[in-house]
C-alpha cells in the first residue's frame, strides 16, 4: 500500500519474482501525499486503513510501499498489529554510504522523509564521517502522481536531471531515491547521474525480504495464478473510476475495484 501509484513499481517487480502469488494494491489517494502530514496524523490513519485492509482481505503480509510511511510509521505498525508480517522500503542509505569515495551521499524524498531522524540514525551507525545532504522533493511526487502518464521523455528526463544536477553541486557521489515514486524515472536518474554518481534503491532487497518471509511461513505460492484470483487494485477516495486509475490497472495487470465503494467499506 501506498498512497498513491509510487510502490507499483514494487509490485511489479515483486510480480515478476513470483507471478502465482496473488497481490492487492491499496492506492490511498484520499490521503495523497502522506510527505506532507505530520507523523502522530500518518500513523493514526495507517492504523485504519491496515484494520480495514485485515478485515477484509486477510493479507499474509503487507508492504508498506512508501517511503515517508516506513520510516514514520512502520515501528507503530508491527506494535498495534503484532499478528501480521509486515515489510517497510526504507531508503537504501547503508549501501550508499558503504559505496561512497567522497563519504559523501544525497538523499532525495519527501520533507518528511529526509528530515526523519531514521537517516541520521543509519548515517552515523554506518559511516559517522560521511556527509549526508538532504533534498527534499515533494513537487517531484506531485510530478510522477499525476503528470508522469502522459509525459513524453524530454519532460521524464528533464525532471530526473534536476536532481541530479543538486547532487552533483552537493559534491555528493551516491544518490539515494527515498521516495518510491521516484523509481519510475529510475532509467531517467541513471541515464542523467553518468559515470560519476551512483543511484540507489531498495526494489530488489525488498522483493527478496518479501518472499523470504513468505517461504518461511510456509505461505504456499501455489500454481500459476487462476484468472479467478486477479491480482486487485484498490483506490480510496474519488478517483477509483478515473481514466487514469483504469490506465495503470491495465498496465500493471490488475483488477480495478473499490472505487468510491471502497471508503465505505
Amino acid at each position: 500500500m501506498d498512497s498513491g501509484a509510487g510502490g507499483l513499481a514494487y509490485l511489479s517487480a515483486y510480480s515478476v519474482l513470483n507471478p502465482a502469488r496473488p497481490l492487492l494494491y491499496v492506492a490511498d489517494k484520499k490521503n495523497f501525499p502522506y510527505g506532507e502530514k505530520t507523523k502522530a496524523a500518518l500513523v493514526s490513519l495507517l492504523i485504519e486503513l491496515t484494520s480495514r485492509i485485515k478485515k477484509h482481505f486477510s493479507p499474509a503480509l503487507i508492504v508498506l510501499a512508501c517511503n515517508t510511511a516506513s520510516v514514520s510509521a512502520l515501528a507503530e505498525l508491527r506494535r498495534n498489529f503484532p499478528d501480521t508480517d509486515f515489510v517497510g522500503t526504507v531508503p537504501a542509505v547503508k549501501p550508499a554510504l558503504l559505496s561512497s569515495v567522497k563519504k559523501h551521499i544525497a538523499v532525495l524524498g519527501t520533507e518528511r522523509t529526509v528530515q526523519d531522524a531514521y537517516i541520521s540514525h543509519i548515517a552515523e551507525s554506518t559511516a559517522s564521517a560521511c556527509t549526508v545532504t538532504r533534498i527534499a522533493a515533494g513537487e517531484l511526487v506531485d510530478f510522477v502522481e499525476r503528470r508522469l502518464d502522459y509525459a513524453d521523455s524530454a519532460e521524464r528526463s528533464a525532471a530526473a536531471k534536476k536532481y541530479i544536477d543538486v547532487t552533483r553541486e552537493s559534491g555528493a557521489d551516491a544518490l539515494v531515491l527515498g521516495c518510491t515514486h521516484f523509481l519510475f524515472l529510475l532509467d531517467e536518474f541513471r541515464e542523467a547521474a553518468g559515470p560519476d554518481i551512483r543511484v540507489f534503491d531498495s526494489i530488489g532487497g525488498v522483493c527478496l525480504r518479501i518472499e523470504n518471509i513468505l517461504t518461511q511461513k510456509n505461505v504456499p505460492a501455489g500454481a500459476a495464478r487462476q484468472p479467478a484470483v486477479p491480482n486487485l487494485l484498490l483506490v480510496t477516495g474519488r478517483e477509483g473510476g478515473s481514466e487514469l486509475w483504469e490506465r495503470r490497472a491495465a498496465r500493471f495487470g490488475l483488477t480495478l475495484a473499490g472505487g468510491p465503494d471502497w471508503d465505505d467499506v
